[in-house]
């Protein structure tokens, strides 16, 4: 590894048949579609490892609640393709200055490697992740040019037979109402889903597969391909435990699915009346929180104390959300009431400066996200911080839920789908959905998510996504106003 540029070590560590990409023009990556069967054999930065597989992490995890949210393939499109591929991982068609079609086909090829390091963990792990991987190319692939698609599959070795006219008129008598055309024969074992749906003809153990259903060889050749390669990559990953950079990453991506991949949230954010002021908050936790920041600002007030993670997550949400430093002060002081001043100096003055950066190292420390407050700093007794969708009991959570958020449109009868996601463990799936549900008076409908059909992944986008939503609600009664003036 090189000391100035910080390289990482080659990723084709875990394919035996390791070689170059193949090249069919002037591009390194002739096309958007990849099988992912040749790793990428240069040096790459541990920067560009990292954010490569963060980026399409992001994708994946929101592949992953889009089954929990019983997504129709249709919708999923448009929630990953038009969104969130849009933000973090785009294939375009053609180069731009900005964008070159191999930069983005690189980023797209060394994401999906590192994932793979990642992922091949354990049994589960490896299930999600071909899951997951596997839906993004079948996305992808649906809406391919029929051209570009041709071409890709002409490249590749399926191994496929195509059954001459002989066996085709075997295989479909006259009277079938089938219509007689190119069949495809490959063994049934490589294609069950069609087996289970009836949808090819077998014989001899052979399956003849119609040209329409192609695209279902290809997905599970894709699948099947996956699954090996992970199985060589687990057996290898053993080899990078003495690389101390890496391996924390590594364990960082494989958090990913437990509830997506955010956006760091490091500059405060102007709401619809300005900066926050401490006076605010109290009317701005029942507006517009999560409930993992509303039960802490509830516990703050009944015991006029919160114990040092809660005080650290409540505090850097609020710091983020626009809650100055004298601000911050005022606001737990007069929260910490029933302590006298030279204690509060003495104990707690120094850490709320240390969050905004003015104490200690002056770091700048950003907000918790959903993934860092899952799986981290589990909480004990007498503790308030953590998520209610996780940490809390099943009736205690159901009872805090329609008490924080029962005058925003929250009913019992809207428990048993959010329980039927927490059991399943897609906890920010389930806020996601109260989201949802609390902010249908401001024309939020079901499968919106904090916009785009994108699930919330950090407590500050829950938040400002509320207060955006207020405050386009706020505007739309002035101009309403105006006209009525007007006329």
């Amino acid at each position: 590894m090189q000391n100035n540029t910080d390289k990482t070590r080659n990723l084709a560590l875990k394919n035996n048949n390791a070689g170059i990409v193949e090249t069919h023009s002037h591009l390194r990556y002739p096309y958007r579609l990849n099988f992912y069967d040749k790793p990428p054999l240069e040096d790459i930065t541990i920067e560009d490892f990292e954010t490569t597989a963060l980026d399409r992490l992001r994708v994946l995890a929101e592949i992953e609640s889009c089954f929990a949210r019983n997504r129709a393939f249709k919708e999923m499109q448009t929630v990953i393709l038009d969104n969130v591929c849009n933000k973090y991982l785009e294939l375009n068609r053609t180069s731009n200055t900005l964008k070159p079609l191999d930069e983005e086909r690189r980023k797209d090829h060394i994401g999906h490697f590192v994932l793979r390091l990642a992922f091949c963990r354990s049994e589960d792990l490896r299930r999600r992740f071909v899951k997951a991987e596997t839906t993004l190319f079948k996305l992808r692939f649906d809406v391919e040019d029929t051209t570009e698609k041709m071409k890709f599959l002409n490249s590749m070795n399926f191994d496929w037979v195509l059954a001459s006219p002989e066996e085709v008129q075997e295989i479909v008598p006259s009277t079938s109402s089938e219509q007689p055309g190119r069949y495809y024969k490959v063994k049934w074992t490589r294609v069950p889903d069609l087996v289970e749906k009836r949808r090819v003809l077998m014989k001899g153990g052979m399956a003849y597969v119609p040209a329409a259903e192609q695209a279902s060889i290809v997905f599970q050749e894709f699948q099947t391909h996956l699954e090996k390669a992970l199985e060589a990559t687990a057996k290898a990953l053993p080899r990078l435990d003495e690389d101390t950079r890496l391996v924390p990453i590594l364990d960082n991506l494989s958090k990913g699915f437990q509830a997506g991949v955010s956006s760091e949230w490091s500059g405060a954010t102007e709401g619809p009346d300005g900066a926050l002021r401490a006076d605010m908050i109290d009317e701005m936790a029942y507006k517009h929180f999560p409930a993992c920041m509303r039960n802490l600002h509830m516990c703050l007030r009944r015991d006029k104390h919160l114990k040092h993670f809660g005080r650290l997550q409540y505090g850097l949400f609020l710091k983020i959300l626009g809650l100055s430093i004298d601000e911050a002060l005022a606001f737990w002081r007069k929260a910490f009431s029933s302590i006298q001043d030279d204690k509060f100096n003495k104990e707690y003055r120094y850490n709320i400066r240390h969050t905004y950066g003015l104490e200690g190292k002056r770091a700048n420390y950003a907000a918790k996200s959903c993934q860092q407050i899952l799986m981290s700093d589990e909480p004990g007794p007498g503790d308030s911080h953590g998520c209610p969708y996780r940490h809390f009991s099943a009736d205690n959570l159901q009872s805090a839920l329609l008490t924080m958020y029962g005058e925003h449109g929250l009913t019992s009868a809207d428990m048993p789908e959010i329980m039927n996601m927490v059991k399943a463990k897609h906890y920010h799936v389930a806020c996601t959905r109260v989201f949802e549900i609390t902010h249908a008076r401001q024309g939020v409908k079901k499968g919106e998510g904090v916009g785009g059909g994108e699930s919330v992944t950090h407590p500050n986008q829950y938040a400002q996504r509320s207060r955006d939503l207020e405050k386009k609600m706020e505007e739309g009664k002035e101009a309403d106003g105006d006209v009525v003036m007007q006329g």
